[in-house]
């Protein structure tokens, strides 16, 4: 298995911390969204700003420099979405959506510079997670169980990444999401089922826990044992939970064969 550095710095990378735009950004996800639901398309928010949704009582750990937003859309609504955009001022990247367009799609605002990236159907990064019937249960972004698995699934996790599923632990409780936390039963049943998830999922439980031990984060006594409590809640409840006869088929061969999909970068 290849080797991947500990999450390199902000510093080490180049990148400047700059949130001047995020008042901008939410407002024009949250318009996005509200205009969707009365052409009745149930657009989600996933990544960055959904992270920021969920993270509003502690917002420290959030940083971006990025003018994206992104979006989940159901299967079925995908050829929705192409005249709803250019309605909402934005133009199609024509011909990464003619080979794409019923999993992926991209659109631009020349005017604003916003750049909207959706996902069509279920989530397919470096893992996949299904979301039939899930985009209705928050009406802002996609269910916090996904939306933490949405980073935890990420191969080259970096320390942007770790401090996103740093903010969701801090600022979320684990349990039942009817009571507004991380499913844990969800997060171990996926990952029961999949042991490509679980795998990339626990290394990085791992890592994040790591960075925590490593590094002054800036976080109270209390703050600091409840994030690791829960990451050991996480960790514990996904090995007890009972696995796939093919997750235990899938195990036995291990990190020999490369269990995660590689994602294609999109160019600008």
């Amino acid at each position: 298995m290849k080797r991947i550095p500990l999450f390199p710095s902000n510093r080490e990378r180049g990148i400047k911390n700059d949130m001047d735009t995020l008042p901008e950004l939410v407002s024009e996800m949250n318009r996005l969204i509200t205009a969707a639901h009365h052409h009745r398309i149930h657009l989600r928010a996933f990544g960055g700003l959904a992270i920021y949704e969920h993270s509003r009582n502690d917002p420290r750990f959030f940083h971006r420099e990025s003018p994206d937003v992104d979006f989940m859309v159901p299967k079925k609504e995908w050829r929705k979405l192409e005249p709803f955009f250019q309605k909402m001022g934005y133009s199609p990247h024509k011909q990464f959506n003619l080979l794409n367009g019923s999993q992926r799609q991209i659109y631009y605002n020349r005017k604003t510079g916003h750049r909207i990236d959706i996902l069509v159907g279920d989530f397919e990064m470096c893992h996949k997670l299904p979301l039939n019937g899930r985009l209705k249960m928050h009406p802002i972004t996609i269910p916090l169980a996904e939306l933490f698995l949405s980073k935890a699934q990420i191969i080259q996790l970096n320390r942007k990444d770790a401090f996103d599923m740093i903010s969701l632990l801090l600022n979320n409780d684990i349990g039942d999401e009817r009571e507004g936390k991380i499913d844990l039963e969800r997060i171990a049943r996926l990952c029961a089922r999949n042991w490509g998830l679980y795998k990339t999922t626990f290394i990085n439980l791992k890592r994040v826990e790591d960075l925590l031990v490593a590094e002054d984060l800036g976080l109270s006594g209390v703050e600091h044992e409840v994030v690791l409590h829960r990451i050991q809640m996480l960790k514990s409840v996904m090995e007890s939970k009972p696995k796939t006869v093919a997750w235990r088929m899938r195990n036995i061969l291990g990190t020999r064969v490369r269990w995660y999909a590689e994602v294609e970068e999109v160019e600008q």
